[in-house]
């Protein structure tokens, strides 16, 4: 299999990330503009954050276009695009019963309007899927050629099945038009710029323990799941971007942690007298979730590097200074 050729430099590059206030985008947003790529954002803020936006308004080549692309893109006719980051869509649990319809809607006419952008540019898109695609697993850890075990009309049915329906566009784009097009499948990601009342696992234990309140830990715990630092995603984001292979990658750290496991970490590394509460467990909640990713490292030199402890106190340093 081909290895992957990464660019020195993208002086010369203009770099277009759709959701560009959410925490993993500005991440992605930053890493570009320190690669010299002039990078154009786009957000409504619907879920993502102003101080996210300030922090890469400080960068000379950073530009920022408040923006529903599934409403419709900004005029880019005389605006040279080179590639296309797909990853505007709201991933927390507590949004999907929020703003299920808005979910749905920017992983699909907002995915076509960014497809339909690369086509005229002759850009190279990528799209930002999640391992919810996967749904509940029925193997594991989860490989990039399994199809899924997902409920289509359940609580993350608005996420899960608008993510299949934009690879599945995605795919169509390059088949019938030739679109240079790459997918990523994201798992647990977490890091600095989360919203702290994102209600996923890592921001919801270290808020607790931060407050000094009980870890709330759904069914018995023994559900597991694996943490990518957000500086890794990107990393594994972009060796994707620069490979050759159009088919599916699972991007995160494949180190597997029980709920349990997770909860009683934090609370020891922040020296927090927080407890465990127990509370029923949600419906269609994963039992297991763990990346493969054998696939990309097999075309790259790909390797996390943030272990769980660092990346848990670079986290919660972050949210105290929030408060």
């Amino acid at each position: 299999m081909e290895k992957i050729v990464l660019p020195a430099s993208l002086e010369d590059k203009v770099i277009l990330v759709a959701g560009a206030a959410g925490f993993v985008p500005s991440t992605l947003c930053e890493f570009y503009l320190n690669l010299g790529a002039k990078v154009i954002g786009l957000d409504n803020f619907i879920t993502g954050s102003q101080s996210n936006i300030d922090i890469l308004s400080k960068y000379k080549k950073f530009e920022f276009i408040k923006n529903n692309i599934y409403e419709k893109l900004p005029d880019f006719k005389s605006t040279k695009i080179d590639y296309i980051f797909s990853m505007a869509s709201p991933a927390s649990p507590i949004d999907f019963g929020l703003i299920p319809l808005e979910i749905m809607r920017v992983n699909s006419e907002g995915t076509l309007h960014l497809l339909e952008l690369a086509r005229e540019k002759n850009a190279r898109f990528l799209e930002a899927s999640t391992s919810e695609v996967y749904g509940d697993p029925e193997i594991h850890p989860q490989t990039e050629d399994y199809v899924g075990h997902v409920n289509p009309i359940g609580p993350r049915s608005c996420y899960d099945e608008s993510k299949r329906f934009a690879e599945a566009m995605t795919m169509s784009f390059h088949t019938r038009y030739k679109v240079d097009t790459r997918i990523v499948r994201i798992f647990n990601t977490y890091g600095p710029r989360m919203r702290p009342n994102d209600g996923r696992v890592i921001p919801n234990f270290i808020t607790q323990a931060l407050n000094g309140e009980d870890l709330t830990v759904y069914g018995d715990g023994l559900q597991t799941r694996s943490y990518c630092y957000s500086t890794d995603l990107v990393e594994a984001i972009h060796n994707v971007m620069f490979c050759n292979d159009v088919t599916p990658f699972n991007c995160g750290n494949p180190d597997e942690y029980t709920i349990k496991e997770t909860a009683e970490l934090i609370i020891k590394i922040l020296g927090s007298q927080s407890k465990i509460k127990y509370l029923p467990l949600p419906k269609d909640d994963p039992r297991r979730r763990r990346p493969n990713i054998d696939k990309l490292q097999n075309i790259s030199a790909y390797k996390p590097q943030v272990l769980f402890e660092a990346g848990i106190r670079q986290t919660a340093e972050y949210f105290k200074s929030l408060i």
